[in-house]
């Protein structure tokens, strides 16, 4: 009785609070892009990384993947590292290899209404938050005025982000950009009701040219709500 209590324990900190934990598993089984873990990720929908044991001390990540559904995953298609000077890996995933959910989960970006809400909720957590001033000049530089899904997800993989924290009219959620899914939601109050749009960055707005993606103006919170 007294093992079951303490393996109940040790689960608890995995499942606690609105940040989903990195943690460490490896693959028992694979059958094409479906995928077995050795212990299920925290949060379906989660995304990881598979890294593969060459020998010698060397080691590589070779695919993402996704939890379909506890201790069931599925590899993605998107590339893990974008660099044009590094070759394709090619390796399979094979049982036995390692796999970190979560990867960069510490690295967060923010899109917020407004400074005020912005410092208040950076302040609340020690992450590398990652300033949208970048993920700004990132858009200003893609064409593109406003946040998707799409570009986050670009944006994620060329800046190492792992967690999209999105504030909404009467929620806040995460958003893995990898995976596409909401891993964390809760409530929140005392938004303002007026917010900077796109989102708050230390810019008056975002310049993308004669032939910009999308309006100059528009509801921050309508745009949330899309994501």
């Amino acid at each position: 009785m007294l093992k079951i209590a303490l393996i109940a324990l040790t689960a608890l900190p995995l499942f606690a609070g609105f940040f989903p934990s990195t943690v460490h598993t490896s693959i028992s089984n694979v059958t094409g892009k479906n995928i077995s873990l050795r212990s299920a990720l925290p949060v379906t929908g989660m995304s990881g990384v598979v890294i593969h044991n060459y020998g010698n001390t060397l080691q590589a990540i070779t695919r993402t993947l996704m939890q379909t559904s506890p201790g069931k995953a599925k590899l993605l298609e998107n590339d893990t590292i974008i660099h044009d000077e590094l070759p394709t890996i090619k390796t399979a995933v094979r049982a036995g290899d390692k796999v970190i959910g979560g990867y960069l989960y510490n690295n967060v970006l923010l899109l917020a209404p407004d400074a005020n809400t912005y410092a208040k909720v950076t302040s609340s957590a020690n992450k590398n938050w990652i300033h949208p001033d970048l993920y700004a000049l990132f858009l200003s530089q893609e064409g593109e005025a406003s946040p998707s899904r799409e570009n986050l997800a670009i944006f994620a993989k060329k800046y190492q982000v792992g967690l999209i924290y999105i504030i909404k009219k009467g929620s806040a959620v995460l958003l893995d950009p990898l995976s596409g899914q909401i891993v964390g939601k809760k409530g929140v109050s005392g938004m303002p009701s007026k917010a900077q749009y796109p989102f708050y960055m230390r810019f008056d707005e975002i310049k993308t040219g004669w032939f910009s993606k999308g309006s100059k103006e528009g509801s921050y919170y309508n745009m949330v709500e899309s994501l």
